[in-house]
């Protein structure tokens, strides 16, 4: 396969997985700071969130003014932000148009529709109960896509090179999101503030579409930060999880090895982080603190890509 076909493959998975988790992110700030807290201001809750997407230095190089509208607007509408959920969509379109043989019909009629409805939303018309269904709907169509690679793409270089996108974009997204509230973590299964902070996780849960699965798996009627810590970095059966998404990037790229008979050393950076995870206990990541091992797996991750673009000439 041509390295810039692999490329536009792998964009496009990863763009399309961004804009859904750019409005993961933002359901998350969204719904935090619109819990009443007695004497706080939630404009921290708006920077952690630009901060968790990575947005915070473009944000204020642009606005005097940190607010939601702004927030808003730049995380979904903003074509200067690269990270935008608007320029994730129009990113994702343009790589799949360049390689439309590589891909389904079902694939690219669902990308290209999501782009028409999108650019028809006035940003200006984003009230505060419109805000949830649109991002709501920004998560389906995103998980549209994916449901259609999974269903009609031959299971070739193609589909791996895909589904690296995805799962990169993914992992990082899932420490960044859990990064949002690290702080309030301690080495026990103690809940720090009471209901308030039960809320709060419960958001963290309902925004990686984790809220039932969690319960299911712990059979808890609380929801524990360090549960919550454990299910979204070690458990296997969460498919939102590092060590979920780490497997599958194993798994593609010891397809891909398989193919091309040569080990590339994306493959040792990779199988260096699942011995990590599969070693690891929440213990030990709080010990070391979680904070580190978040900020550890995000330049992990980030190095992953960029290795697996030089490993198989694509940028």
């Amino acid at each position: 396969m041509l390295g810039r076909t692999a490329a536009s493959l792998f964009w496009t998975s990863r763009y399309n997985e961004r804009a859904e988790n750019m409005a993961r992110l933002l359901e998350v700030g969204y719904r935090i700071a619109m819990t009443p807290r007695l004497g706080q201001d939630t404009a921290d809750d708006w920077r952690s969130t630009l901060t968790s997407a990575g947005c915070d230095l473009a944000f204020f190089d642009k606005y005097d003014e940190l607010t939601k509208r702004a927030v808003v607007s730049h995380m979904l509408f903003d074509a200067d932000n690269p990270s935008s959920v608007r320029s994730c969509i129009e990113a994702a379109r343009n790589n799949a148009r360049s390689v439309r043989t590589a891909i389904t019909g079902e694939m690219w009629e669902s990308l290209n529709t999501t782009y028409i409805e999108f650019m028809e939303v006035r940003p200006q018309h984003m009230t505060d109960d419109k805000l949830p269904g649109f991002l709501s709907w920004i998560k389906q169509r995103s998980m549209l896509f994916r449901g259609a690679m999974l269903g009609t793409l031959m299971r070739d270089e193609g589909y791996h090179f895909s589904q690296f996108g995805c799962f990169i974009e993914r992992a990082d997204n899932t420490a960044r999101i859990l990064d949002v509230k690290y702080w309030i973590l301690l080495p026990d299964n103690e809940v720090v503030g009471g209901d308030l902070d039960r809320y709060q996780w419960s958001t963290i849960l309902r925004s990686v579409s984790a809220h039932r699965s969690y319960r299911h798996a712990y059979r808890d009627a609380q929801v524990r930060p360090f549960n919550v810590a454990e299910f979204l970095i070690l458990r296997k059966e969460m498919p939102r999880s590092l060590a979920y998404c780490c497997d599958w990037i194993n798994e593609s790229l010891s397809e891909l090895t398989q193919r091309y008979g040569e080990r590339p050393m994306s493959c040792d950076m990779a199988q260096g982080t699942h011995d990590l995870l599969e070693a690891g206990t929440m213990h030990q990541i709080f010990v070391s603190g979680l904070h580190e091992f978040l900020s550890d797996m995000i330049a992990r991750n980030n190095a992953l890509g960029a290795q697996l673009a030089a490993d198989y000439h694509f940028a």
